[in-house]
């Protein structure tokens, strides 16, 4: 799908600003052209006249969402790098650079906040196959390099050992996008409280620990005389 601008016209944008509101509150595929229409007020002929179908609408709404999250985990991917040298960086600057811009990210969305990551989470859980072209390859190309930076720093985990550490660690941030949309469930109304912001910390602590499981972690040792006694 190539990528497309919004033109300035009201009646497109609200159906736009419609659809990604269903889709949050309701999944992409509960959601059908007439509920998409009767929410921005339009004909139900709107969609195909403004977007060509509604498979094309989906595909906008995702690349709108995505594409400004996997730009900047790039860019933060590439400070840490930069930060280090060429040298192993540690994994939780790795994971921070990677889960920080879902909240951070800039947002072409104007949805509250609390739904932005909802829609996230429910475009993070679709099949990679549904996804624009452009946008599916282009996270393919960001989740290759997370993966050889990662390797560099976990130079003991079997590549493919790795892959899978990494398709857990996607899937949990998907998950921790959507505890809003769960059913109630003991900690729910706390996660709400917290905020993504917050629960990211947690997360990446979480998802360091997994990617580093059976990996020893050298002990730093005190400096001066008495590091060479084991007191």
């Amino acid at each position: 799908m190539r990528e497309e601008k919004i033109a300035r016209s009201k009646p497109k944008q609200q159906l736009l600003e419609a659809a990604e509101r269903l889709f949050a509150e309701r999944g992409f595929e509960a959601v059908s052209v007439r509920d998409i229409t009767k929410l921005a007020g339009a004909n139900v002929a709107a969609v195909n006249y403004h977007f060509g179908d509604r498979e094309n609408l989906v595909l906008l709404v995702i690349s709108r969402m995505v594409d400004p999250v996997t730009e900047e985990r790039m860019a933060r991917l590439e400070s840490v790098e930069k930060k280090w040298s060429g040298k192993a960086a540690p994994v939780e600057e790795m994971l921070d650079a990677l889960t920080r811009p879902l909240a951070t990210a800039k947002r072409k969305s104007t949805l509250p906040e609390t739904m932005h990551h909802r829609l996230l989470g429910r475009i993070f859980s679709l099949p990679p196959e549904i996804w624009p072209d452009l946008s599916a390859e282009r996270m393919r190309q960001m989740t290759g390099r997370f993966m050889r930076a990662l390797g560099k720093s976990l130079p003991t985990v079997p590549a493919e050992e790795l892959v899978w550490r990494m398709h857990f660690t996607m899937g949990g941030m998907a998950h921790m996008l959507l505890l809003d949309a769960l059913p109630d469930k003991p900690g729910k109304s706390q996660a709400a409280a917290v905020g993504l912001d917050a629960m990211i910390g947690r997360f990446i602590r979480f998802a360091a620990a997994g990617l580093r499981e059976g990996v020893e972690v050298e002990e730093t040792k005190p400096a001066g005389p008495q590091a060479t006694f084991d007191f």
